[in-house]
């Protein structure tokens, strides 16, 4: 640890690996670490906790791991020395944790929502609890390269923000930073099922989500609280729950101080982001994906935003799309981690998204119309009691 400590401060860490590991491994955050800290050429990847799995195979957990890793979950008083730790526990448990997590290597990067605000206040009204550990609020760096990149090559302490309040920052910065803004943003947030984690209620069971557009925060998303302290800006935002496994996408909504037109807009966003290397501005006249989806970022660490402008010049729209698992998290947690290394952010990272992607949808058998109604006409002739005929009408 001393040794990375000394090539870190120095400038020179690009020249080694650094040991890593991940607190709370067997969530699709934790799953999402693992695969993308496996495949990165600086990183050892040492242990992966799980008090209720301890013991266990992770690629048992996370089968799209096998034959990448012989690791085995492990408890937190298991774990080896390391260089940094990757935090991914549910809210409200990582403060708790974090004290000891701190003696036990130097660097730590918090997925977990318990740091991100700097206001204990704030905290509680949102969170509906005190916070055990006031007085390290301040002592974390917002885990968003494009706001906060000076101050992550020295941070030893990071907090990523949420999924869809990065989306929602992303989308916004530029008009804020500008000035354009007059009063408050409106913040609608979409998002995919996994957003829930692994371990999500009954209302989150494939019979109550399929084909659901479930409004689960009409106001006072936590995430509110986050843009509102990264922008500036008042805040109120609603969540949706779609039916979609991976992706977080945010519409917002703003009045503009002046009249504003498109060709303005767009040089403000390319100014803002021409240099950034997971942030693409989206906004074209044509075409399917001519604004941010987030089905084409499956798996990768971009963020695209784009914005319409009103007919009168006085409203913007800003979209976002992220992977809620990428960019919204564990991607940007290892952009974090390359920035505060030395090393080039896109390391570890490269993966482009896929496209097309994913397979039908429920209800969505693939097939055209005209090869629905025959397949359902052949069915006629067998029972309709029978399985074959079941089968084929969940086809319709």
């Amino acid at each position: 640890m001393a040794e990375l400590s000394a090539a870190a401060g120095s400038g020179a860490g690009a020249a080694g690996t650094i040991s890593a590991v991940i607190v709370g491994a067997s969530g699709y955050v934790g799953g999402e670490l693992l695969r993308l800290l496996l495949g990165h050429p600086r990183v050892e990847l040492v242990a992966a906790t799980s008090e209720r799995l301890a013991g266990r195979r992770v690629d048992g957990v996370h089968p799209n791991l096998r034959q990448l890793t012989d690791l085995v979950f492990r408890r937190l008083d298991e774990i080896p020395d390391h260089d940094v730790t990757f935090l991914a526990a549910s809210r409200t448990t990582a403060m708790t944790a974090v004290p000891d997590l701190l003696r036990r290597s130097k660097h730590l990067i918090d997925l977990s929502p318990d740091f991100r605000l700097s206001d204990a206040g704030v905290f509680a009204r949102y969170y509906g609890v005190s916070h055990t550990t006031p007085g390290l609020l301040s002592s974390f760096t917002p885990g968003l390269p494009e706001l906060h990149r000076q101050a992550l090559t020295i941070a030893d302490r990071i907090s990523v923000p949420g999924c869809m309040a990065t989306a929602a920052i992303l989308a916004l910065w530029p008009l804020a930073r500008a000035g354009l803004v007059d009063g408050r943003a409106i913040v609608d947030g979409r998002i995919g099922s996994s957003g829930s984690g692994a371990s999500a209620g009954p209302h989150n069971l494939h019979a109550e989500r399929s084909g659901a557009m479930r409004v689960f925060a009409a106001a006072g998303h936590r995430h509110e609280a986050e843009i509102a302290q990264s922008t500036g800006l008042p805040v109120r935002m609603t969540a949706t729950g779609v039916e979609a496994v991976r992706g977080a996408q945010v519409v917002c909504h703003v009045q503009t101080s002046s009249a504003v037109d498109s060709a303005a807009i767009r040089r403000l966003y390319r100014r803002h982001y021409a240099d950034e290397p997971f942030v693409r501005v989206v906004a074209a006249l044509h075409g399917a994906y001519r604004l941010p989806e987030p089905k084409i970022l499956s798996g990768s660490n971009f963020c695209d935003v784009g914005f319409a402008v009103g007919p009168e010049g006085r409203a913007v729209t800003a979209i976002a799309a992220l992977d809620n698992l990428g960019k919204g998290g564990p991607g940007n947690a290892v952009q974090c981690l390359n920035i505060r290394m030395g090393w080039e952010e896109r390391l570890g990272l490269s993966f482009a998204g896929l496209h097309p992607a994913l397979a039908p949808q429920p209800g969505q058998s693939g097939l055209s119309p005209s090869d629905r109604r025959r397949l359902l006409a052949s069915a006629g002739a067998v029972s309709s009691t029978s399985c074959k005929a079941s089968s084929l009408h969940a086809l319709a």
